[in-house]
């Protein structure tokens, strides 16, 4: 069993271009401010969100890779299938701004390609977007909400006092609003309509692979769960990104967990073991995507399903997942 610091205030993540030793550790709550200086090309910074209902899963990106910005709508249909994507790459990342303290503050972009807003207020963060599309135009207009008290893992995975990262990795927040294509809308809320948060703040190497994989739903006795695993970018680093979190309440998980899946047959289950963790996704799609311009190349199997299995709470209760929707991946990237 290994041991992680726990942060309990705000903290800076660098002292001028190194990463400070104060922020070597991880908290229940997003409080870092991200002043990342120099290092032009490895500084890496975003903010993604997913949210999840039986009938849809809706995706938006929002990031600064210092020579590129992007950002992304993509929204599956989970019946049949199809998918729906819409996009805009910038040079240099004009026009992408995000904040340094994370988790606030509002990030937009207006391109004929997609307008897109993610607005953080005090008990909830919007999102929304609207673009152009072969299937028709989409509209986007989401609210995730903040429940009172409601924890999340935020840890800073130092590889050195020059590369590391800051991650905010949030899951179970109640999603509502309504989502469109062309003359098809849908209405998200409900028992199982989530909202997870990936936020990434950093100073990465070139070349670089991980795991992640995020879950939200019940137990089968009632209780709200949220799964959270890392893995691969970790390794070595005396840090893990792994916790689970229990009706509303974070169980930091200290020891890199066991992951067994098929890079090359991604659609087979993805089992995940270790301390106080045995689940399996069970994939009904695979987000593949392979972005390759040479010196940059983004490469990801991203398989959505749902959970099965069993997770423990660090007050030693079992808690065997019932209705828990959510996805697992690895990228492999060169960035």
């Amino acid at each position: 069993m290994g041991h992680e610091r726990e942060l309990t205030g705000p903290v800076d993540l660098c002292i001028g271009r190194r990463l400070a030793p104060d922020a070597r550790g991880w908290s229940r709550v997003p409080a870092l401010r991200a002043n990342l200086r120099g290092a032009w090309g490895r500084k890496k910074r975003w903010d993604y969100w997913c949210v999840m209902t039986p009938e849809l899963v809706v995706a938006l990106t929002y990031a600064d890779i210092d020579y590129a910005g992007l950002a992304t709508c993509w929204i599956l249909d989970r019946a049949d299938g199809t998918s729906t994507t819409a996009t805009t790459l910038r040079p240099f990342a004009r026009g992408i701004e995000l904040p340094e303290q994370v988790c606030t503050g509002v990030m937009s972009i207006d391109d004929p390609a997609i307008s897109m807003r993610i607005e953080e207020h005090d008990d909830a963060t919007l999102l929304s977007a609207r673009a152009p599309s072969a299937s028709g135009d989409v509209a986007v207009d989401l609210e995730v909400a903040k429940p009172v008290g409601h924890e999340s893992l935020n840890v800073v995975i130092p590889r050195s006092d020059r590369t590391f990262q800051f991650t905010s990795k949030q899951n179970t927040r109640p999603a509502t609003g309504t989502v469109s294509i062309g003359e098809r809308t849908w209405t998200v809320g409900g028992q199982r309509s989530f909202g997870v948060q990936d936020l990434g703040r950093g100073i990465w190497p070139y070349s670089n692979r991980w795991n992640w994989a995020a879950g939200s739903g019940r137990s089968v006795d009632g209780a709200l769960v949220g799964l959270q695993f890392g893995g691969k970018w970790t390794e070595g680093t005396g840090f893990t990104e792994n916790a689970v979190c229990i009706d509303g309440r974070l169980t930091k998980i200290h020891d890199e967990l066991d992951w067994d899946y098929s890079w090359d047959e991604p659609t087979r289950p993805w089992r995940i073991t270790g301390d106080g963790v045995d689940v399996t996704l069970h994939p009904t799609f695979d987000r593949y995507d392979n972005t390759d311009l040479k010196v940059l190349k983004m490469e990801v199997h991203q398989c959505f399903g749902t959970w099965s299995g069993s997770v423990r709470s660090d007050d030693g209760r079992e808690h065997r997942l019932g209705e828990v929707d959510g996805f697992a991946e690895e990228a492999r990237n060169r960035w």
